[in-house]
């Protein structure tokens, strides 16, 4: 798998790369923290908790205000894991697929040890912050396919039957690799998908949510992007309840004013397919990034998902300044998510300065070890 050449970076499109950059990890944080506390709640449950409105602003989850769960903290490591391969590249050694199962192998330890262990040297500096030791009610499917060093792949995936949302929730960080070709963006996501999630749909699904976002970071539309993943889909074998869900997406923005009700029907069974159509129909209504993100929670679905599904997509769309600041301002881990949201986008427009030829950035190689396929964390 290789990238095409990457754009050629100006100033400008530098700062707007990363805000984009910026605004799709805060704006699936966002979504994440904002559906936490009425996860698993009905539509009704949530009126009665929260008022008429339903829940309308970051609420008490997990002992604090603007609490993440385990999907963004999955996303951080989705980052980490693509800039680790990048520098890993220079060695000419080039399977990102692997790195990014290294990552998720980083992150499952989070989840079984107290702290970061100081004397694991190929860790780097994301699997040292300590509020990602935080368990947040990790799916068991996640926690079952990264329990060994096997990596699942698309011919031999973990757990095939699962076809639940978490795998396309940690795939909006593929799509901001806008110098590779789309189809190349989907393969990636496809094949990290594999490694927890294996059903068709839930493969398909993460490869078609980052298409999405890679297009809106190239400066598309939301429907061309979406025009664009079915046209991709179109090729896979499986492809049919994804390409229909989001045809239905389509649809229901033509079918009159945005409801909870509207919501829950393109939800299901709560499944990939399902959640990544909620994503883009609250994406496509929403009049600003807080009714988008409000719609897509409030309903009867997987609320942190489809918050922060819904999420990645506005801030691909607007980028960071478009977030609503009261709400940043509350949002569990953002220096953490801005440091890593800026180190991505440094290293996808100035990587060469960082490790290249002329010479490498000791510090840079400390937080981004090369690291050697195959060794395990933990």
């Amino acid at each position: 798998m290789d990238a095409t050449a990457g754009p050629v970076w100006g100033r400008r499109e530098q700062q707007d790369f990363r805000s984009r950059v910026r605004g799709t990890l805060l704006g699936a944080a966002l979504g994440d923290a904002l559906g936490a506390p009425v996860d698993g709640m009905s539509a009704d449950a949530i009126q009665k908790a929260y008022g008429a409105a339903g829940i309308t602003g970051l609420a008490l989850a997990h002992d604090r205000r603007g609490a993440v769960t385990h999907l963004t903290q999955m996303t951080l490591f989705s980052v980490d894991g693509l800039i680790r391969a990048q520098v890993r590249r220079d060695t000419g050694a080039w399977h990102p697929p692997t790195d990014l199962h290294q990552a998720y192998l980083r992150w499952a330890v989070t989840q079984r040890d107290w702290g970061p262990d100081e004397r694991r040297a190929e860790d780097g500096w994301l699997a040292r912050e300590e509020w990602l030791y935080a368990r947040r009610d990790p799916a068991r499917s996640l926690l079952l396919g990264l329990g060994d060093g096997t990596m699942g792949t698309p011919g031999s995936p973990k757990n095939p039957g699962e076809a639940g949302p978490e795998a396309a929730a940690r795939s909006a960080p593929f799509g901001l690799l806008v110098g590779w070709e789309p189809q190349l963006v989907a393969q990636l996501a496809v094949e990290c998908a594999a490694q927890t999630h294996g059903h068709p749909t839930a493969c398909l699904a993460a490869g078609a949510y980052a298409v999405i976002v890679h297009g809106l970071a190239r400066d598309e539309s939301l429907d061309a992007a979406v025009q664009r993943a079915l046209a991709l889909l179109a090729a896979r074998p499986g492809h049919q309840p994804v390409s229909e869900a989001l045809q239905q997406a389509l649809g229901a923005v033509r079918q009159g004013m945005p409801a909870p009700e509207r919501v829950t029907r393109l939800a299901g069974a709560g499944t990939a397919e399902g959640l990544l159509a909620v994503a883009v129909y609250c994406a496509l209504v929403g009049e600003d990034v807080r009714h988008g993100l409000c719609l897509a929670v409030n309903q009867d679905g997987p609320s942190a998902v489809a918050g922060a599904l819904t999420g990645g997509l506005l801030g691909a769309l607007h980028g960071e300044t478009a977030l609503p600041p009261a709400w940043l301002a509350e949002l569990e881990g953002r220096p953490t998510i801005l440091e890593l949201a800026d180190d991505f986008a440094m290293e996808m427009t100035q990587g060469p300065a960082l490790h290249g030829p002329a010479g490498s950035s000791p510090a840079w190689l400390a937080r981004y070890p090369r690291g050697v396929a195959g060794s395990l964390p933990g």
